[in-house]
């Protein structure tokens, strides 16, 4: 049988950005995502001692046993899915290996979201040492938002030729829209921070016997809906501006995209709260809040970025 070197191996791999290369980027976004909410599926089960050890599921056990039942299943299904998202990440840093030089703003972010792995079993290891402190929890959710975000950075660098990725042209967006983006990431980062706040303080907490963290949990979803409130305000203002100054056409459709996800999710919250927290709403809430991350860094990302993609294809 004819062996191939690895020498040979890695002359094989993508030197330009390739329609594999896309799909590992989104394969990455996706799987960020569907992580934050099989967490919450965790959380929202009761399931989150259903391995009461870390790395271990049991003491004596790596997988779930039959006494665990099903909250053993729901928390160690969501350990196996680290597995798929450390294959992608390995996956993209692969087929990224020959453009480790010529494309660092294709790799860098590569190797960000690989580290954020081990960052997370760490973190999910304390969590599930300290019984669910509430606040190691949120620092769970918070790192899941950062990763998220590198990785909507990742999709749309791949859609950059090399000529592109350093071209320095004017940005998309005019100076008042740039400093509106920049305000509405800061109110979207407010309140998905509040919002960990506020589910540290809720019912769910992932299990009978652990702790809250002792705030009212009224009080702070009034606090976290103050940021909501000025973040559909300047939503409506940015699209506004856009449609006016008749910006670029993908600036338009992100910022229309992102004004639709804010609704939604502003609902979802409010109906979620008078409803007085049904699990599934909770569930979707914390999906709406990945995809919000997402949407506000891609909105964010196109905005800052350069016009030239738009010439070159005619779009501007």
């Amino acid at each position: 049988m004819t062996q191939i070197s690895p020498a040979r191996l890695v002359e094989r791999l993508p030197r330009t950005v390739t329609p594999s290369v896309r799909a590992l980027a989104l394969a990455s976004l996706v799987s960020q995502i569907l992580i934050v909410v099989t967490g919450g599926a965790v959380r929202l089960t009761a399931s989150g001692l259903g391995c009461p050890e870390w790395p271990l599921c049991t003491a004596d056990s790596m997988v779930t046993t039959p006494e665990m039942g099903v909250h053993g299943i729901i928390e160690f299904g969501n350990r196996l899915l680290t597995f798929v998202l450390t294959a992608i990440a390995i996956a993209m840093l692969v087929v990224l290996w020959n453009m480790r030089k010529t494309r660092r703003d294709l790799f860098v972010p590569a190797v960000v979201l690989f580290a954020g792995i081990p960052a997370q079993a760490v973190v999910g290891g304390i969590t599930v040492l300290t019984q669910l402190n509430p606040w190691v929890v949120g620092w769970h959710f918070i790192i899941s938002m950062v990763l998220i975000t590198v990785a909507t950075v990742l999709v749309n660098r791949t859609r950059l030729s090399p000529a592109e990725a350093e071209a320095d042209n004017t940005p998309r967006a005019t100076p008042l829209l740039r400093r509106l983006l920049a305000a509405a990431g800061v109110l979207v980062t407010a309140a998905v921070l509040l919002g960990v706040v506020v589910t540290g303080s809720g019912p769910h907490a992932g299990d009978a016997g652990a702790a809250r963290n002792n705030l009212n949990p009224d009080l702070m979803t009034r606090i976290h809906a103050a940021p909501v409130y000025l973040l559909v305000l300047t939503v409506l203002v940015l699209v506004f501006t856009a449609y006016r100054l008749r910006v670029a056409q993908r600036l338009r459709f992100a910022l229309v995209l992102l004004t639709v996800v804010v609704f939604a999710q502003g609902a979802v919250g409010y109906l979620q709260h008078f409803l007085h927290l049904p699990v599934a709403l909770v569930a979707l809430h914390m999906l709406g809040a990945s995809v919000l991350t997402a949407a506000m860094a891609h909105a964010i990302y196109i905005g800052y970025s350069r016009r030239r993609v738009e010439a070159a294809s005619g779009a501007e």
